[in-house]
């Protein structure tokens, strides 16, 4: 490919490319607010965005979804979380086994009972991680705050990275059967903006360059991971996006599926081995 070829290919790939700013700058606007104040006001944030992505899954695998599709596992957010913010760990992973069964209850009689319990686990699961770990405390500097924010600007930049590297330099794809504008070219790119933000962030937040680097690399590729799981998802049952609220992305599940990974996995290891987490 000439260089010519290369600017066009990169032209055409970013053509959508101020869309997708302001869309990610009126997410961002949104959420501060919340994430800033912690508590209810997180809480409630979260049950909003988590209740659109389950709306989104559920659409997306369930075309012939009745309306008790939707509000049973949007229900169990809301108890869920409920629970999780007012500190009862217990009656939260009680409320989430119950309405699970519930969800796959109701849809095992149309057949694909599995897909609607995994939906409604893979998306409550990591919102009660991040509210927990967001916590009640105010401001900028509370444990709560500066952790998520760690994970969540890792996830950007690699975003970020991935999207810039990768249509620039094109290359081979990574898996073309399952997100075939996914290259290898993109996801060093990704890891390595990761890798980079991250040791600049921890050495802001006083952990050191090397330490925030090394925990960006895997917090990256967990976030791969998510994404090509969500488009693993989606040409299961032939669709293209998962909704179309958030122009230049799709939905909120195609915007945030990355996150959700990640939130997963370290709301896991974080709680698990608190001792070795250093942020």
């Amino acid at each position: 490919m000439t260089e010519g070829e290369t600017v066009k290919a990169g032209q055409k790939t970013w053509k959508n490319l101020g869309v997708r700013a302001i869309s990610a700058i009126l997410l961002a606007a949104v959420c501060i607010t919340p994430f800033y104040f912690g508590g209810l006001f997180w809480v409630a944030l979260v049950i909003l965005f988590s209740g659109r992505m389950v709306w989104e899954w559920v659409r997306m695998v369930d075309p012939n979804a009745t309306l008790w599709a939707y509000v049973i596992p949007i229900i169990a957010l809301v108890l869920t979380l409920t629970y999780v913010h007012l500190g009862n760990t217990s009656a939260a992973i009680i409320c989430l086994a119950l309405m699970t069964i519930l969800t796959w209850i109701e849809r095992n009689s149309r057949g694909g009972g599995l897909w609607a319990a995994l939906g409604l686990l893979y998306l409550a699961i990591p919102s009660m991680f991040i509210v927990w770990l967001r916590g009640s405390e105010v401001g900028f500097n509370t444990q709560g705050f500066k952790t998520l924010i760690f994970l969540i600007i890792i996830v950007i930049a690699a975003d970020v990275g991935a999207y810039f590297g990768g249509s620039y330099f094109q290359g081979p794809k990574m898996f073309p059967k399952l997100s075939p504008k996914k290259t290898w070219s993109g996801f060093f790119s990704g890891v390595l903006a990761g890798a980079l933000i991250g040791g600049l962030l921890a050495t802001f937040l006083g952990v050191g360059f090397l330490a925030g680097f090394l925990i960006a690399i895997p917090i990256v590729v967990i976030s791969v991971a998510g994404d090509f799981l969500e488009s693993w998802a989606k040409r299961s049952k032939n669709v293209k996006d998962a909704g179309g609220i958030i122009p230049g992305h799709g939905g909120l599940l195609d915007r945030l599926d990355s996150l959700v990974a990640v939130i997963l996995v370290m709301g896991i290891y974080i709680y698990l081995f608190p001792q070795y987490w250093p942020i």
